[in-house]
């Protein structure tokens, strides 16, 4: 048996800004499908680091036609720096909003007078970037927060019949997604938050959502930007529909397969695997790796088991590294993969993208082998620290696709 000081501990670090094992991309391919555009579009977020905003810009990322437009909160505050950012647009996304607020005028006020300074900037600089606006299906309810997206999509509207720019209007349902603020951004990210945290989640009103996957929508807007949906409003279509107590047991049900016991989960479909990834990606990964795994001895050798799935298929590979050498940096968007080390001594590293912090996880098989599974959006390697081969095995959720890989190369950190 592996005792608790036969792992080596984790380290935490900072790192500039560098991914798992599979078999390598020859072109640099994209989340999103697209035809190629020239010259680039340049395009501006407003409210970038928020949910969604985050994982656009993520997204617009790994698109080689498209330059982003850096977006920082307190431009609304600094009308030089806004007018210089409308004018370098050619695509303005809007996000910037509040969600909740105690005070829903103040929400309501804070929410169109953001609008307003967008309008206000765009004709100052005498620009008509094409502006895509967030909004939400809540624009329907009688309530401040969907009178403020609707008199928000109007004041955009009004701007593009005015200065003959154009505008377009999405109506968002319930987004979900990796990386949610708990009791903010979703009653999902809630939930994940609490269920990973030894939290007990509430359910207050078990009513029916319609819900769309955040990449879902990212990829969307970027069908918009490209002119390939040209209708507005654009009525983003939701991926499922469910009641809040189904959500909540198939998020217990993850709870109980992978975060108590490390059973791979059985997937059904692409909600049940998005909504998987959203809970794997609350979990607290520098404490909850490396795992264990339990080497059984008798005169034939040793047998361990590497990884039990419940009804859940894939792809197992198996490599051997030399000492000092490097595989993966590279992440997924949609992938769940595990690296689980059987003879020798090597380092795990994990980056979540747009960030700095690094993870690291150093694995000696000899004392007692282990694993670390793989976030989405996260980029990671694995690293030969011993003197002998390293024995890797490898397991994804689906099979490679060379047209489609989902494998995007940028390094864990920059190595002397």
């Amino acid at each position: 048996m592996c005792s608790n000081n036969q792992l080596l501990p984790i380290t935490s670090h900072q790192s500039p800004v560098t991914s798992s094992h599979q078999s390598p991309v020859t072109s640099h391919q994209s989340p999103v499908t697209s035809s190629h555009q020239s010259p680039v579009t340049k395009i501006g977020i407003t409210g970038q680091n928020g949910f969604i905003g985050l994982h656009l810009f993520n997204c617009l990322g790994v698109e080689k036609d498209i330059e982003r437009i850096p977006f920082k909160r307190a431009y609304f505050d600094n009308s030089d720096k806004l007018r210089e950012f409308v004018r370098s647009c050619d695509v303005i996304v809007h996000f910037a909003a509040l969600n909740r607020h105690e005070d829903m005028q103040v929400l309501y006020d804070v929410n169109v007078g953001l609008v307003q300074k967008v309008v206000e900037a765009m004709e100052a600089e005498g620009v008509k970037p094409h502006v895509i606006f967030a909004s939400s299906s809540q624009e329907e309810r009688d309530n401040l927060y969907g009178a403020s997206k609707r008199e928000g999509r109007r004041i955009f509207e009004a701007w593009a019949v005015r200065s003959g720019g154009k505008c377009t209007g999405i109506i968002i349902p319930n987004v979900f997604g990796p990386f949610g603020r708990s009791n903010y951004n979703s009653v999902i990210a809630t939930f994940c938050h609490k269920l990973t945290h030894g939290e007990m989640p509430e359910i207050h009103v078990d009513g029916s959502l319609k819900l769309i996957y955040v990449t879902d929508l990212c990829k969307d807007i970027i069908r918009i930007l490209r002119g390939e949906i040209k209708e507005s409003p654009y009525y983003a279509p939701h991926c499922a529909e469910k009641k809040v107590s189904e959500i909540l047991a198939l998020l217990n049900s993850y709870k109980q397969t992978y975060f108590d016991k490390q059973i791979v989960p059985e997937i059904q479909d692409h909600f049940e695997q998005s909504l998987f990834n959203t809970f794997f990606c609350s979990i607290d990964h520098a404490t909850f790796f490396p795992g264990k795994l339990t080497p059984h001895a008798d005169n034939r050798g040793h047998f361990v088991e590497v990884l039990k799935l419940d009804n859940t298929g894939g792809q197992v590979s198996f490599s051997t590294t030399a000492p000092g050498i490097t595989r993966g940096d590279h992440y997924h968007t949609r992938k769940f993969e595990r690296f689980a080390v059987i003879k020798g001594k090597a380092r795990i590293q994990l980056r979540r993208i747009g960030t700095d912090d690094v993870l690291d996880f150093v694995i000696d098989a000899g004392e007692c082998p282990g694993f670390v599974d793989m976030p989405v959006w996260y980029t990671h390697n694995i690293t030969n620290i011993g003197d002998e081969d390293a024995y890797t095995i490898f397991w994804i959720n689906e099979f490679y696709d060379p047209e489609d890989g989902d494998t995007f190369f940028e390094k864990v950190e920059e190595r002397q």
